[in-house]
């Protein structure tokens, strides 16, 4: 549809693209008058078409994102928020693709008939907003999604990538800490086309526990434990094995045309927003 983004359709705008031969028919309006009484032939003008930009924005909801103080799941909603209102703003077209799907995993659950008719709602409606108008509504939909349920990564987002009919801007937010890894899922969206960009969001607590001492770790989303010691003087090595599977994602992701940001929750929104998004040119 017609929005404010430059492409390289011609149509009707102010932005004067090039000229072809006038053909009966067309419109006379359009017609290069100067250049008529130059070369003693008609010509039309053509304009640059302006449309919409495509943005959809891929969040994980599993349960993994409701850990930490913030939540990552809180601050993953913030970015999607932010990138959406923008978008809307500029009179782009937002999807919103919330991962693991939430109708089918709701009705598991047995969560009751209104919250389930809630979120579900939420959901749908997210998945095609255009115009500062919807907003509001934008907003408040996405205040209703929580954190809950386990998640395929990889499975995700290739069905993400081919069930989008248009390719443009997508943004995929998630602290991409999946066993089967994050490799088969982003190729696949590079794969169709789409400008990705790449937020993983960590909790402090991922970075610097402050736990130690013989500890059960129960994992959120598949339920299977882990019995480990964990005492002060593992901290070094924890904390480099955190950096170097930060670094893995970061090269992979750059390897191949992704714009990568890692943030933790307790970090400054102001900061990703204004200052590092707008340095990568996510938006202007």
């Amino acid at each position: 549809m017609r929005g404010e983004r430059r492409s390289s359709a011609r149509g009707q705008s102010v932005e004067f693209a090039d000229h072809r031969n006038y053909v009966a028919g067309d419109d006379l309006r359009y017609l290069d008058w100067n250049l008529y009484g130059r070369l003693d032939r008609l010509f039309l003008k053509l304009y640059e078409e302006e449309r919409e930009l495509p943005v959809t924005l891929l969040l994980d909801a599993s349960e993994s994102m409701g850990f930490g103080v913030p939540r990552k799941f809180d601050f993953a909603r913030q970015v999607v928020a932010a990138v959406g209102y923008v978008a809307l703003c500029g009179f782009d077209r937002v999807r919103v693709s919330v991962f693991p799907g939430r109708a089918g995993m709701l009705e598991e659950l047995g969560m009751g008939e209104r919250a389930l008719s809630q979120e579900a709602i939420a959901t749908e409606a997210l998945g095609s907003v255009r115009g500062r108008k919807s907003s509001l509504q934008f907003l408040k939909h996405l205040g209703l999604l929580e954190a809950r349920g386990a998640a395929d990564f990889n499975a995700s987002l290739t069905r993400c990538a081919m069930e989008t009919k248009q390719t443009g801007l997508l943004v995929v937010v998630s602290d991409f800490l999946d066993p089967a890894g994050y490799e088969a899922g982003l190729s696949a969206l590079i794969s169709r086309g789409f400008q990705v960009h790449a937020v993983q969001v960590l909790a402090p607590e991922e970075v610097n526990p402050s736990v130690f001492g013989d500890l059960r770790l129960v994992d959120s989303e598949q339920g299977t434990m882990q019995e480990v010691t964990f005492g002060r003087y593992r901290m070094e090595a924890y904390q480099s094995t955190v950096r170097n599977y930060v670094q893995r994602l970061r090269e992979y992701c750059t390897g191949r045309g992704i714009t990568f940001f890692q943030v933790v929750s307790d970090c400054s929104l102001e900061e990703l927003l204004l200052k590092r998004l707008r340095e990568s040119e996510v938006w202007g």
